[in-house]
């Protein structure tokens, strides 16, 4: 089944994982799968400053017995968004990957995505996500199996490889073999994790190669970056991950960019309304003042790069131990000069602890 994305019909209607897309004029842009942030909550905040055109679930666990994780569920049940969203599944059991899959087949996806390229240790060491690119002939059975048995679209996110890129080619193969309908591929190998440089040539050589279209995925830090990226890959979009917690506007400042439009400049007291919204999630709302700074400083870990050149604001943030202490310091840093502009691209030297894939 070719994929292919219509951006003018996209933003009215959801699709089903039985409806054509046709790859139009333009790139797309896609919201990274991140566990424990990309929820319901957080693609509803998400579109409150633009939507990507695409959405992906945090990845459903799949063992012998797993069932659809509830929560993540209401990821596809209760989307309002506008915007089509894709199931990820993370396991390597074949048969239980196939049961995932239909079941999810039967809600309202635009496809089954498998990740091929958690780096989680304690994810990769299960021979799951990442860890799958250490046995292609353990990928050629899954996407055999999957591509046999799910009637609509099927995707995969992936890496470039484990521990090097000796297996790249060979995997490469496979997803064309199996008329892998759109693939989301992050520039770095699973032991590289978030370090070094992203392999923006081997993004391109998958794109050269593939038949199916390929999403740029890694460091896509703003809309600049997103059209060197384009450029440099000929891709057929960008996903992005941390930088979207980072950065909300960074889908519409993409499309601006695309379009030739004048960007958005995002200033600190918009940045100030965008930390509310985040706490008064539901998901934040249903746990402890303790639980409920954890959960905010997680956010605040990636916004604070972007907040002020000395990283003044992450090294106060992360010391504040209470609701009160922790937005007296949002305050100060923000809205003591309310106009002054957030910055489209992290500071040098200033580092978010990254705890999520993107």
């Amino acid at each position: 089944m070719s994929l292919s994305v219509s951006i003018a019909s996209q933003s009215e209607n959801l699709i089903s994982v039985h409806q054509p897309l046709t790859l139009g004029l333009g790139s797309v842009t896609a919201l990274a799968p991140m566990q424990d942030v990309t929820d319901i909550c957080f693609m509803n905040v998400i579109a409150e400053y633009g939507c990507p055109d695409y959405f992906f679930t945090e990845y459903f666990r799949v063992h012998e017995s797993s069932r659809l994780d509830k929560p993540i569920l209401r990821s596809i049940t209760e989307n309002t968004t506008g915007k089509p969203i894709f199931a990820q599944m993370i396991g390597e059991s074949i048969p239980d990957l196939v049961r995932i899959a239909k079941l999810l087949s039967d809600y309202p996806v635009a496809g089954i995505d498998l990740n091929m390229g958690c780096p989680a240790p304690r994810i990769y060491r299960k021979n799951v996500g990442g860890g799958l690119l250490r046995d292609p002939d353990k990928i050629d059975r899954i996407l055999g199996e999957l591509r046999a048995n799910v009637a609509g679209r099927l995707t995969v996110k992936m890496r470039i490889g484990f521990e090097d890129t000796s297996e790249f080619d060979r995997v490469l193969s496979l997803i064309d073999k199996h008329n892998i309908d759109l693939l989301s591929l992050h520039g770095r190998t699973v032991k590289e994790a978030y370090h070094g440089a992203v392999h923006y040539d081997a993004i391109a050589q998958a794109v050269a190669r593939l038949r199916c279209p390929v999403l740029a995925n890694g460091n896509v830090s703003s809309a600049a970056t997103a059209m060197s990226v384009l450029s440099q890959t000929q891709a057929a979009g960008v996903m992005i991950g941390r930088s979207a917690i980072r950065n909300p506007w960074i889908f519409r400042q993409i499309w601006e960019a695309l379009s030739g439009a004048e960007i958005t400049v995002v200033t600190l007291e918009q940045v100030r309304e965008y930390i509310d919204r985040l706490y008064r999630m539901p998901t934040a709302q249903a746990v402890p003042e303790k639980s409920r700074i954890s959960h905010l400083k997680m956010y605040l870990n990636y916004i604070g790069q972007s907040v002020d050149a000395e990283g003044g604001f992450l090294r106060e943030m992360r010391r504040a131990k209470n609701e009160v202490e922790l937005f007296d310091i949002c305050d100060r840093y923000l809205l003591t000069h309310p106009q002054g502009v957030f910055s489209p691209e992290p500071y040098p030297g200033i580092f978010a602890r990254p705890k999520c894939e993107d």
